[in-house]
């Protein structure tokens, strides 16, 4: 049986130093058909010129300016060859065999649009790290969290999730996607620019009838931090703008007016606690998020779902913020296993889990 051709895309900005700590292990990746695309976002750090030195048999795509990460993804996917395409982050080692699985959960699940793996810390590798952990879900007014991770608390990894299951999200910092469903559903949201892209791309795959999965056979070590450190106010306003954001856009107009108020009470709690502790510059970047995603809602007016679609809803119907500052439920298991839908209409239980 011929082996799928899988095209790796990686966007990359003034990143030398991460690249050259982290792309040997990916041009060393075990898989007999391998495209490997980088995309590079007019960098003035000689990147492309040291790939293009070391590592011949990677493509470049240059960009003409910083595009961010969804421009950059999309302008480098009509370059792809491959039946499957993996967005995969600049600061990301992967070991040899890392590819397989995710392969075989495309190839042996027909209905799955994205896979992503397990991902533990570059630095501590006994530890889940902040961006994907080992699956990511939604709470009932669009705060993302993972198997592995809650807010800033990170789980150490002793193979509590080692199960391949359903899952709401999967991470943009390495995730395969099949092209075909890319073809139906669309590429990821430019407006977007960085941040929660994925997410809303993942909500749309479900919207279409494919599943999302994280297959923790394989497993890869992510940097973070590397485009925006925690506690930036630009990463804030983009968290907080694009959360919006996804909601407006895959919620039918009823389930949006039930959600949106609550939301707001959970985001005023927020901002009271970032002007408490002096973050000013974050306090503000919340108030511009929310002025800018309400601009933005005329973008997303005609593709929003109708109430006669059927609907998929975020999964944990609990509010992770109650759950996590107020309930002391630091870890995904210990989140009620009954506050999650079931599969007929997004994820599976946690109690597989647990």
């Amino acid at each position: 049986m011929a082996v799928p051709r899988v095209s790796v895309i990686i966007v990359s900005w003034n990143a030398r130093s991460v690249i050259e700590k982290c792309l040997p292990s990916v041009v060393a990746t075990e898989y007999p058909n391998l495209e490997i695309i980088f995309a590079d976002n007019a960098s003035t750090d000689g990147s492309a010129a040291w790939i293009a030195r070391e590592y011949p048999s990677v493509k470049i795509v240059r960009h003409p300016e910083n595009w961010l990460f969804c421009r950059g993804n999309n302008a480098a996917l009509p370059h792809a060859t491959g039946e499957y395409v993996l967005l995969l982050n600049n600061d990301v080692e992967v070991p040899p065999g890392w590819l397989h699985p995710l392969v075989e959960t495309m190839q042996t699940h027909d209905d799955v649009g994205a896979v992503q793996p397990k991902l533990l810390q570059y630095d501590d590798r006994d530890q889940f790290e902040y961006a994907g952990a080992a699956g990511g879900f939604l709470d009932r007014v669009g705060y993302p969290f993972t198997r592995g991770r809650m807010f800033d608390t990170m789980e150490t990894d002793r193979g509590q999730y080692d199960d391949p299951c359903d899952v709401f999200w999967a991470t943009g910092a390495a995730l395969l996607l099949r092209r075909t469903a890319l073809n139906e559903v669309g590429l990821l949201d430019e407006r977007f620019k960085m941040h929660m892209e994925e997410i809303d791309l993942c909500w749309r795959l479900q919207r279409h009838g494919y599943r999302v999965r994280v297959q923790p056979k394989s497993t890869v070590y992510h940097i973070g931090g590397a485009s925006l450190p925690q506690g930036s106010p630009r990463k804030a306003y983009y968290n907080f703008r694009n959360s919006l954001l996804l909601l407006y856009k895959n919620l039918p107009p009823s389930e949006w007016r039930k959600t949106i108020p609550l939301r707001v009470a959970c985001d005023l709690a927020a901002l009271g606690r970032t002007v408490a502790a002096g973050r000013m510059d974050e306090a503000t970047a919340i108030l511009r998020a929310y002025r800018d995603a309400a601009q933005m809602h005329r973008y997303y007016t005609d593709t929003r779902p109708a109430e006669t679609d059927s609907v998929v809803l975020p999964p944990y119907r609990g509010l992770i913020p109650l759950d996590y500052f107020l309930r002391n439920r630091t870890t995904f298991a210990s989140l009620p296993p009954h506050q999650f839908l079931g599969p007929d209409r997004t994820a599976p239980s946690p109690s597989s889990s647990r």
